[in-house]
């Protein structure tokens, strides 16, 4: 397959592309995108291959107008109508009980469906003009980090998708926040830039899924099965004392060791060195692309400095922790 790499001026193109049921990548405010029409159970299958995703892994419905969500959910709920209005369009997915036209293949047999409405310009003209809701997954090779800038989808995908749409680099670095309000309650399955805090301004008992990590229940929320944003180094988190992290890390030092720095650190000996900030929401930024640099230097094993803290930083954590399949030192 030869994949055309296009900008937003070629975007009518792409759209075209998605509406005859091929497959486009596409910047969002969170992570790029990879699209197909939500509707046509082929093209669905497409995405799917492209990434070697497994089939029983749900996706997030991309739509362009608030009033597309007719065609996917069930019933909207109050909490649902609210959380629209406060966050859309945005970095925020919700979860609601499908339509029966919601295929199989979208859902992976589940009887509810994810909605997300982006606030990325071309991600929306894209959806407009191609007169489709649009599935879309993050748009990198199954089970490595999300894509934030388009040479890193063009590693991953370049002759696996017929377009791929150059934005640039994507705002937020991390996927969208995934919210349940299926039920009764409003839960947090993904945290994402929309944070527990933020909902909880206007929705006060909502609150965030303890089974997060819980490999062994059902995913309700589209890429949470399986363990992904890995890189092929070796990915160890170390938390604590800032003083004794950064004295662990200094004595594990070689050149095919690299780091992740939070707030500064010096590493001299080490065969790369990253700065992810001075908070969490740089440290969301940058930690995907920063993963990737550290396979394209030939980085063996990657010693992540970390904090935890609240808000946005409760994202990363889960991010981190999935990168390093939860290789935590404490000191």
């Amino acid at each position: 397959m030869t994949t055309k790499i296009v900008t937003k001026e070629n975007i009518s193109e792409a759209a075209k592309c998605l509406n005859e049921g091929g497959t486009v990548v596409f910047p969002t405010e969170t992570v790029y995108g990879l699209g197909a029409d939500a509707f046509n159970s082929v093209a669905v299958k497409k995405i799917f291959e492209a990434k070697g995703r497994p089939g029983d892994n749900p996706l997030i419905v991309h739509i362009s107008d608030i009033s597309q969500i007719h065609l996917l959910a069930r019933e909207i709920p109050d909490n649902a109508k609210l959380l629209a209005q406060k966050f859309w369009p945005g970095p925020l997915t919700m979860i609601f009980k499908k339509k029966d036209q919601v295929i199989n293949e979208v859902t992976a047999g589940l009887d509810t469906v994810a909605v997300r409405y982006p606030s990325n310009q071309i991600a929306h003209d894209l959806i407009e003009q191609s007169q489709k809701v649009v599935a879309a997954p993050s748009a990198n090779l199954s089970g490595s980090p999300s894509p934030t800038v388009c040479s890193d989808v063009v590693d991953d995908l370049n002759g696996r998708v017929d377009f791929i749409i150059d934005g640039t680099g994507c705002e937020i670095g991390l996927e969208s926040t995934v919210v349940d309000v299926s039920g009764n309650t409003v839960t947090i399955l993904r945290p994402g830039a929309i944070t527990l805090e933020m909902i909880r301004e206007f929705i006060p008992d909502a609150k965030l899924d303890g089974g997060l990590i819980d490999n062994d229940q059902v995913p309700k929320c589209p890429g949470l099965k399986y363990t992904h944003y890995s890189p092929n180094a070796d990915v160890i988190v170390v938390q604590g004392n800032k003083d004794k992290v950064r004295e662990y890390i200094l004595s594990h030092l070689s050149s095919d060791v690299g780091v992740i720095t939070y707030k500064g650190g010096e590493y001299p000996g080490a065969g790369l060195v990253l700065d992810a900030g001075d908070n969490m929401t740089s440290y969301a930024h940058n930690l995907f692309t920063y993963l990737r640099r550290f396979d394209k230097n030939n980085i063996k094993i990657v010693y992540a400095e970390f904090s935890v803290e609240e808000g946005i930083g409760v994202a990363v954590r889960n991010r981190l922790y999935k990168a390093c399949g939860h290789k935590i030192i404490e000191v």
